[in-house]
């Protein structure tokens, strides 16, 4: 027998001998998922619910994909499926210039848009007249008033105080007084009719500061109600254009969060849902900036958070399913993703 002869029957023998291995079996996919109801609901039994996740379930089905759900913040799901470390992310997940720089997006399954959620406590009238009366610009506006009607009874004492004494006493003290009343009551229309000048002179001025007193009576009115009608107007929220006056609110790393930081809006940012909407409810920020659907969820699952949706949406969101970049799993998803849809209901 030839050494090649040889050579060749024993690795022969040698594969005969060694024991038979089974290939490995295929990994199941790992689906990043995150609480966002109604699209991603975590039951009490620690069961997947929600819209979203009953699509992802018929695309797998449809697709014949085998998986498995892992609960994860936001950022660790867009980092996640970034680094590799999720085949998909599924939740309520917007598709944004920043996030599509580190993953890639299926076709939207759903558009919606950003809404306000405002308190619907409503603090009574009486206190905002009451801070108006008191605020320092309408006490400027009484010194005013005050100085003027000084002034004019001044003047008509001068002037009555030797014709008329016994209603402008000759003393200054007691006739500048007698003539401060009677100029506060000439102006307000209410004059009692117990001074009155008697002089040519005085009941020239007496005129003349009636005339007077009609346009300065008028135009004090007017200022007071354009005043409180301003006031009522400012203390409400009717559009993301009125947010800069505002405490306002956003839940970190969502697309509210992003749209206030594009605006240069200075917000307070919460962890998590209930953290934000406790801070609404309790009067730590006045409107809270999140998408309209999850919004909506909130409110119908706790009637009692005392909240209000502003009318009318603004920046456009579309739901998408993330996968990584270049992944042959975005193309599959796509071609049954409208087929699923039909049929199912986000809101």
């Amino acid at each position: 027998m030839s050494r090649l002869q040889i050579l060749v029957f024993s690795i022969l023998a040698l594969a005969w001998a060694a024991p038979v291995r089974a290939a490995p079996a295929e990994q199941p996919l790992k689906i990043a998922v995150k609480s966002a109801p109604p699209f991603s609901v975590r039951g009490p039994d620690g069961e997947w619910t929600g819209t979203s996740i009953e699509l992802w379930r018929e695309i797998a089905a449809d697709l014949e994909l085998d998986y498995e759900l892992e609960e994860v913040s936001l950022d660790e799901m867009i980092e996640g499926v970034a680094a590799g470390r999720y085949d998909a992310g599924v939740a309520a997940l917007t598709v944004t210039s920043e996030r599509e720089e580190l993953v890639d997006f299926t076709h939207p399954f759903y558009t919606t848009g950003l809404a306000i959620a405002v308190s619907n406590k409503r603090d009574p009238y009486w206190r905002g007249v009451l801070e108006t009366v008191f605020s320092l610009a309408f006490l400027e506006l009484i010194g005013a008033l005050a100085l003027i009607q000084l002034a004019v009874g001044t003047v008509v004492w001068g002037l009555e105080r030797r014709a008329n004494p016994e209603q402008f006493p000759d003393s200054p003290s007691r006739g500048v007084a007698t003539g401060f009343w009677w100029a506060t009551v000439t102006m307000t229309t209410v004059g009692y009719g117990d001074k009155a000048p008697k002089s040519a002179p005085g009941r020239a001025v007496a005129l003349i500061w009636m005339l007077m007193s009609m346009v300065i009576i008028a135009s004090v009115t007017a200022t007071i109600a354009s005043s409180l009608t301003v006031e009522r107007l400012d203390a409400r929220i009717r559009g993301p254009e009125d947010l800069g006056r505002f405490e306002v609110g956003a839940i970190a790393s969502t697309t509210g969060a992003a749209f206030l930081r594009d605006e240069k809006i200075v917000a307070q940012e919460y962890a998590d849902a209930d953290a934000a909407l406790a801070a609404l409810t309790g009067g730590e920020i006045e409107a809270l900036v999140w998408d309209a659907p999850l919004l909506r969820r909130a409110m119908v699952e706790e009637p009692g958070l005392s909240i209000e949706l502003i009318p009318g949406l603004f920046q456009r969101q579309d739901y998408a399913i993330a996968v990584g970049e270049g992944s042959a799993l975005r193309e599959a998803v796509n071609r049954v993703l409208p087929e699923k849809v039909r049929g199912l209901k986000f809101d």
